[in-house]
C-alpha cells in the first residue's frame, strides 16, 4: 500500500479548509483516510496551521510521500523530509 499525505478539502462552498491526513494513495481525496495530521485555514489571516510533528514523522518515517503542497506546509512548520535512508 502507497501511503501518501496530502490535503482533504472540509468546509462550506467557498469557504474552504483542509485536513492533513495520512491516506492510501488510491482513494478518492476527499475519502477514507488512515490518520490525521493537522489542519490548514488559507481563509484566516494570517493562515491557520496545525501539525502533529510527533504523528507526522512517524509517517515519514515509514516511508509515506508527501505532495508538493504538503512538502511546503511542513517546511513552514520546520519538519524536515529525508529523502534518502
Amino acid at each position: 500500500m502507497a501511503v501518501k499525505i496530502r490535503l482533504t478539502r472540509m468546509g462550506a462552498k467557498k469557504s474552504p479548509f483542509y485536513r492533513i491526513v495520512a491516506t492510501d494513495s488510491r482513494k478518492a481525496r476527499d475519502g477514507q483516510y488512515l490518520e490525521q495530521i493537522g489542519y490548514y485555514d488559507p481563509t484566516k489571516e494570517p493562515a491557520a496551521l496545525k501539525i502533529d510533528k510527533e504523528i507526522a514523522e512517524k509517517w515519514l518515517k515509514v516511508g509515506a510521500q508527501p505532495t508538493e503542497t504538503v512538502k511546503s506546509l511542513f517546511k513552514r512548520e520546520g519538519i524536515v523530509i529525508n529523502k534518502g535512508k
